[in-house]
C-alpha cells in the first residue's frame, strides 16, 4: 500500500532541481564525518530547493533540525508561495536507507525524508515515506530546472 503524503503520492517519482540536489550534497560531504541535515522547499512533488539546517544532535550519527530553522524555512517558503515539503539528512558512512533512528524517530508522515549516502565515492540519494516505523521508496528524478504552470 502506497504512503499517504500531503504533497505529492509514493507510487509517483518527485523531481528535484539539480541545483538543489547538489547543495543537499555538497552540504552532506562537508559535514563528514557528522551527520547534515536540511529541509526540502516546493510546490506538489516538485523539490526546488534544499535549505540547510544546524544539526542539533551531539553525537554524530543522528540528526536533530534546529527548530528556528525549521520555522524560518517555513515562512520563506510561504512568503514566496511555496511549502517546506519535506526534509533531508545524510548517512556518512552507510547506504541512503532508513536506520532504526530514522524510523523511530520518524515524525511527519506526510512529509518526504530523502536520504544522503555516502558510503562510497558517488552519493547514493534516495527519498521515502516515512510513518509507523515503516518505509516506502518514493522516485527522485534530478532535473536542470523546474519550470513553473
Amino acid at each position: 500500500m502506497a504512503a499517504s503524503l500531503r504533497h505529492g503520492h509514493a507510487d509517483s517519482p518527485y523531481t528535484i532541481e539539480g541545483d538543489a540536489l547538489d547543495a543537499a550534497v555538497g552540504h552532506a560531504r562537508e559535514t563528514v564525518p557528522a551527520e547534515c541535515c536540511g529541509l526540502l522547499v516546493g510546490r506538489g512533488d516538485q523539490i526546488l530547493k534544499a535549505v540547510r539546517a544546524r544539526n542539533l544532535h551531539e553525537g554524530l550519527d543522528r540528526f536533530l533540525i534546529d527548530p528556528r530553522a525549521h520555522i524560518d524555512a517555513l515562512r520563506d517558503a510561504r512568503a514566496a508561495g511555496l511549502e517546506v515539503l519535506g526534509f533531508y539528512h545524510s548517512h556518512p558512512h552507510s547506504m541512503a536507507r532508513p536506520s532504526r533512528a530514522d524510523l523511530e524517530e520518524a515524525a511527519y508522515p506526510d512529509h518526504v525524508h530523502m536520504i544522503i549516502g555516502l558510503e562510497s565515492e558517488e552519493a547514493d540519494v534516495r527519498l521515502y515515506a516515512m510513518a509507523e516505523g515503516a518505509y516506502t521508496e518514493i522516485g527522485l528524478v534530478r532535473v536542470n530546472r523546474i519550470v513553473s504552470d
